[in-house]
């Protein structure tokens, strides 16, 4: 199983790295476009900042705001938990570790995350069923095993290139499957 995932993972890391600038402005402003088809102003919604070839998410995350959604950030933690901020605009995002950027707000706990009515979680693939490949880290794992020891059960989507939606992902016992794909071309219910 783990060999499947690596090569796998490594399939589609190829894929997103060949994709042009231009292509992953373009793939972000379009899944900018589905904010209004995540949540009602009011809402919060656990999202996270792109890196690298990652679907973009910066103009999804002004949108949202915009709307008057609330959105919530994730700080990487040293034990690769995630503590959460909510986000203020560009301008309140800071450099940290692993090259990611992270809110400069006031950390609200991990167990922030259990008051958000989205979680929009990074993937590398999902399939129709809703199991996600994710990079292999483990911190949203967490996420996903604090949700379900607090019984809440907000909304999961995974933001994804087109070609990222598969038939199959290779799957583990404590792997849990995630509600909707969010593609450049539109919001899809898996499962």
């Amino acid at each position: 199983m783990h060999n499947e995932k690596s090569d796998l993972r490594t399939r589609l890391l190829t894929r997103r790295r060949a994709l042009t600038a231009e292509g992953r402005a373009e793939a972000a402003r379009a899944l900018a476009g589905h904010a209004w088809e995540l949540a009602a102003p009011g809402a919060t919604v656990a999202a996270y900042v792109s890196v690298g070839a990652e679907p973009g998410t910066r103009p999804l995350l002004d949108a949202l705001r915009e709307s008057g959604v609330r959105v919530l950030l994730p700080v990487l933690l040293p034990d690769n938990d995630l503590d959460w901020a909510e986000y203020a605009g560009p301008e309140a995002l800071a450099p940290a570790g692993r090259g990611l950027l992270e809110p400069v707000g006031p950390r609200l706990g991990p167990e922030a995350v259990t008051g958000a009515s989205v979680v929009l979680l990074p993937g590398l693939a999902v399939d129709r069923g809703g199991l996600r490949l994710g990079r292999g880290g483990g911190s949203y794992d967490r996420v996903l095993a604090r949700l379900g020891r607090a019984g809440v059960r907000p909304v999961l989507a995974v933001l994804l290139y087109e070609h990222e939606l598969l038939e199959r992902v290779p799957a583990e016992p404590h792997d849990l499957p995630v509600d909707l794909a969010v593609t450049p071309s539109g919001v899809r219910a898996l499962g």
